[in-house]
């Protein structure tokens, strides 16, 4: 028998956004065709300006595009309205930022619980925030504080905030970039493992290079177009420790 074929989860087709600054229409996409299976790691590279946080603010149900159609397992979330698409939000899609956007006076353990909280998922919400931080890999940060930790700590800990509700979709909009790049290559290969591990779908936009040594598949965006896309490498082994 052939090698089972995955599933395609996240389909766009012609997306287009067009956003009007006074008098001035500007096309942060113009076109965006792009298909993604369940458990597929990809890195979209592009300078600033070219529609990277445009397209994942798309894709992750933040804004709608002008025109096109984006389906996420197979359900048009373009033409969702806002209650859907807080919903679809809140148990569909995680996110990881290049600023951390953690609450200094609540402990890790506690930054990550809270996203349990917002998505009215108070269930064992301490036990599963810590679960999450061991799945990170700082599992003994659960009490400690941001301004206790590193910066690379402190990823992990919204890494962990991101994985906790167990979404379909994972965005990352320069999750390396506030990071020095040993640190940056371990956080890399963090999202590579759990990938592999936890079958969440991660979707990376940056203008890092390195973060493309674990992904399956690499796109390139420049003035709101798709034009190149490379094989990624082979995936990673080991996840090196903080």
């Amino acid at each position: 028998m052939g090698k089972k074929t995955k599933e395609v989860l996240v389909r766009a087709r012609d997306v287009r956004r067009v956003f009007t600054v006074g008098e001035v229409e500007v096309h942060a996409l113009q076109g965006i065709d792009l298909k993604l299976k369940k458990g597929e790691f990809l890195v979209i590279l592009g300078p600033s300006g070219s529609g990277k946080t445009t397209l994942l603010n798309i894709l992750g149900g933040i804004d709608t595009p002008t025109s096109g159609t984006v389906k996420v397992g197979g359900v048009d979330i373009s033409s969702y309205k806002e209650v859907q698409l807080s919903k679809y939000r809140r148990e569909t899609v995680g996110w990881i930022f290049q600023f951390f956007n953690l609450i200094p006076s609540l402990t890790a353990g506690e930054n990550v619980a809270l996203a349990l909280e917002m998505a009215g998922d108070n269930k064992d919400k301490m036990e599963r925030a810590r679960h999450a931080l061991e799945l990170v890999g700082i599992g003994d940060k659960f009490k400690m504080f941001p301004s206790q930790l590193s910066g690379g700590e402190q990823q992990r800990v919204a890494i962990a905030r991101a994985i906790v509700k167990k979404p379909t979709l994972l965005l990352a909009d320069e999750p390396t970039g506030n990071l020095d790049w040993v640190t940056g290559h371990k956080i890399g290969e963090l999202l590579r493992d759990l990938c592999d591990k936890e079958g969440i779908t991660f979707i990376v936009v940056s203008h890092d290079m390195s973060v493309t040594e674990n992904a399956d598949r690499i796109m390139h965006l420049r003035d709101g177009k798709l034009f190149k896309e490379d094989k990624g490498r082979p995936k990673s082994k080991k996840v090196m420790s903080e």
